[in-house]
């Protein structure tokens, strides 16, 4: 899963000096699903029927996919003479879109940028039987990794997630997929409705039977605007739940599985380079309906949002304007936001890598940085920043500390 960071609102204009471009990556969003979630608070909207793409079915591949590229053909003048080191295309559900229309997207990213030649391509799919039939056509497209959305493998927590797909069904994308990718995420969520901690466990042992080079864990979280939020589920308690929390933890470690940021695990050198990216503060490019992005120039950094609504992104890429938001970021925001995302990292950052993509120097932080340390939230090592454990069960707390008085 790739969770682009939220963006920020009205934040003043501060000048910045930037001596080196950091990292590019390219984000497309594929705004539609077969159902939604009712824990989803993603930019995802239902489609009914659901008939394939290629052939007339209710969501307009051709259109969307000719939308993407004049999409991106506006974009170009901000990141002329740019590399971009991985693609990531997620949802919503983009595997509901053809392997023709994926290979025509990536036809013309490589038409139109520099792609590295050994650039991830990630893409998103749900386990179900039709997207499982695509999986060698995405790979014959270019994708080279793909992130399945397991979820569970309990049929009944499937259910009481709302999830489409059978454990059986997951199961048998896993094969299917193995056959096409060597590179492969699973994403696997705990502290369910009525979730015992053996039954977490289980589902990542599951998981584990098919040694996976990358899996995601995450904690099932109400996020406001959800069904969950508005009908909450009997979920387990904190105490549990942490359990669960730390129970996978364990069982991931046992089995060589680096755990390098909060809900990230990997086998060695097979760390999801499109989120690392995000995680070190890169400049990323998204386009699609409710992308966003973060630019770096010379004497500024710029976020932009596009229309959310597909249809309203499609009729603003029509008229050649699809950005509906952009503003600059001013200094303090620079500094707080490379912190919320480079703090996500169990290793921690080097103080280089601050100054390399704020620009700042890291005495602007000192004030805040000595106070998490004093909190014993954060340790230093030399040229080091990491989150202590107590710091990585307690991310918000810590983060709090770095938040400006005008957020």
């Amino acid at each position: 899963m790739s969770v682009q960071p939220l963006l920020p609102v009205g934040l003043k204009s501060q000048a910045v000096n930037f001596q080196l471009m950091p990292p590019l990556s390219l984000y497309i969003h594929i705004p539609w699903c077969v159902r939604k979630c009712p824990y989803c608070d993603f930019n995802s909207h239902e489609a009914k029927p659901v008939l394939s793409l290629s052939k007339g079915g209710s969501i307009p591949e051709k259109e969307y996919v000719a939308a993407l590229v004049r999409d991106l053909e506006s974009a170009l003048p901000l990141v002329w003479g740019r590399r971009v080191q991985s693609v990531f295309f997620g949802g919503g559900t983009p595997s509901l879109v053809s392997g023709g229309g994926i290979a025509e997207i990536l036809r013309q990213v490589r038409m139109l940028l520099p792609l590295e030649h050994n650039a991830e391509i990630t893409l998103e799919a749900n386990p179900g039987t039709v997207e499982a039939e695509r999986f060698a056509a995405y790979r014959d497209a270019g994708v080279n990794r793909l992130s399945l959305g397991i979820q569970s493998f309990n049929d009944q927590h499937l259910r009481a997630l709302g999830r489409i797909h059978s454990a059986d069904e997951a199961r048998r994308a896993i094969a299917i997929a193995q056959q096409h990718f060597d590179n492969l995420n699973l994403d696997l969520m705990y502290a369910l409705p009525q979730q015992t901690l053996g039954q977490a466990l289980q589902d990542v042992q599951t998981a584990l039977a098919y040694s996976p080079p990358h899996l995601s864990c995450y904690h099932l979280t109400l996020e406001p605007n959800t069904l969950f939020a508005h009908q909450p589920p009997p979920l387990p308690d904190d105490d549990a739940s942490s359990a669960m929390q730390q129970g996978i933890e364990a069982l991931l470690a046992g089995h060589g599985y680096a755990h390098y940021e909060t809900s990230a695990f990997a086998q060695p050198k097979k760390q999801s380079r499109h989120n690392l990216n995000y995680w070190q503060f890169g400049d990323y490019l998204g386009i699609g309906a409710g992308a966003h992005s973060k630019l770096s120039f010379h004497d500024k950094v710029m976020r932009q949002a596009r229309y959310k609504q597909p249809q309203a992104y499609l009729d603003a890429v029509a008229r050649g304007a699809p950005v509906q938001d952009e503003h600059l970021l001013g200094k303090e925001d620079i500094a707080f936001e490379f912190m919320m995302n480079a703090l996500r990292l169990n290793g921690g950052f080097d103080e280089v890598l601050f100054q390399e993509r704020t620009s700042l120097p890291l005495l602007l932080i000192r004030r805040e940085l000595d106070e998490a340390e004093k909190r014993g939230l954060l340790q230093r090592e030399g040229q080091r920043i990491a989150p202590t454990e107590l710091g990585r069960r307690f991310l918000n707390d810590l983060l709090q500390i770095f938040l400006a008085p005008e957020h």
